[in-house]
């Protein structure tokens, strides 16, 4: 394996590793947040009934 002379490699390796450890905590903030929000789920609101659902619906129902 090549080693640069003079730590060189260190200063290409310095920004990539500043890239990479931000990186690292995004899936752990992302499960924090699946888990919260599954934790206290949402029940749906119908803004309207299956009944009036048909009546406002009827011209996509197919005509048999």
């Amino acid at each position: 394996m090549f080693t640069p002379r003079y730590g060189r490699g260190l200063h290409r390796a310095e920004p990539e590793l500043r890239v990479q450890t931000p990186q690292a905590a995004v899936p752990a903030q992302a499960a924090a947040w699946a888990q919260a929000r599954h934790a206290a789920p949402k029940g749906i609101h119908w803004q309207f009934r299956t009944a009036d659902a048909r009546v406002r619906l009827k011209p996509l129902y197919p005509t048999i």
